[in-house]
């Protein structure tokens, strides 16, 4: 008996996810699960572009508003709930469909982790005094020399990443990539993999401008004030370090006035689709669909029609 299928759907911010997972609920009986590293934490709406209550109603969404604002999560963690939902959602006669843009986790689903060391306290203090002495893009650079592979995907000022990487590679004396090298076999899922791509970079870098200017309307500055209200929060941790959310700390820190944290938000998030089509130019076993094409809906109903046999 073959395993059951599990539709995955990747693409930049931006690209349209959301809405096109929507369309396949339309179509065939999928449950969603959140491949988004930002969504899980409660109170996180508008910087997110978290499903509304009542989309949530309609479809069911999984690994959304699971963690408080002041916890992390990992991909280790995503893969073992994504697979413990994925065997739920397939014994309801249903079709797991994992979609979102942290390519991480979709990384550790497809190919498993490598049993990496747990975090060194005493090192990640050691490089957390050097970026405050010289800066992280200096540690970033570090990382070029020693990982360039992994820093080339890194923004340099992505601290818990750079971070994590350098404590990998001062642990072990191997690359990121090295190590996930040893990882373990993936469970026996059947992935049908779609990525979104846009045909235009221009294009979609107005889409990711429009979008965070309809968060800023929608109250995104003010939803992060009441988060700080409600929670004991600081800047170093994962969840205010999301792009977007990151930048509004700023402003409301009086580092950056409105202006320059819109325009601070914006060119992050370029930057981060940046990255995540990187990751997705990297998988080249992957369709891919045009994010901005007029029939986009219809190509990948029809190509997934193919696939589940539905």
């Amino acid at each position: 008996m073959k395993p059951p299928i599990t539709v995955l759907l990747m693409g930049p911010t931006a690209s349209g996810k959301s809405a096109l997972a929507l369309a396949l609920a339309r179509r065939f009986p999928v449950e969603i699960i959140s491949a988004d590293s930002a969504q899980v934490f409660r109170g996180m709406d508008i910087g997110t572009a978290k499903p509304d209550a009542p989309t949530r109603a309609a479809v069911p969404h999984h690994l959304i508003d699971i963690l408080s604002p002041q916890e992390s999560y990992s991909a280790g963690a995503f893969r073992r709930d994504a697979l413990r939902l994925m065997g739920e959602i397939a014994a309801r006669g249903r079709v797991p469909v994992v979609a979102g843009g942290t390519m991480l986790y979709f990384k550790a689903l497809r190919e498993g982790l490598s049993d990496l060391p747990g975090a060194n306290a005493a090192l990640r203090a050691e490089i957390d005094a050097e970026a405050a002495r010289s800066g992280w893009p200096v540690l970033h650079a570090e990382l070029a020399r020693l990982d360039a592979e992994t820093a080339a995907r890194l923004a340099p000022n992505d601290a818990q990443r750079i971070q994590r990487a350098l404590e990998l590679v001062r642990l072990t004396g191997e690359t990121l990539a090295r190590n996930f090298a040893r990882r373990p076999s993936a469970a026996q899922v059947r992935f049908v993999p779609v990525a979104l791509l846009p045909g235009s970079r221009s294009l979609l870098h107005e889409r990711i401008a429009r979008r965070f200017d309809a968060m800023l309307r929608d109250g995104l500055v003010e939803e992060l004030i009441a988060l700080r209200a409600r929670y004991r929060l600081h800047a170093g941790l994962p969840a205010m370090r999301c792009v977007g959310y990151r930048q509004v700390w700023e402003h409301l820190e009086g580092r950056l006035d409105h202006g320059a944290m819109r325009e601070g938000a914006v060119a992050a998030t370029r930057q981060l689709a940046k990255r995540q089509l990187t990751w997705l130019r990297a998988m080249p076993d992957v369709p891919a669909f045009d994010c901005l094409a007029p029939d986009l809906e219809a190509r990948v109903l029809e190509h997934l029609e193919a696939r589940l046999g539905r």
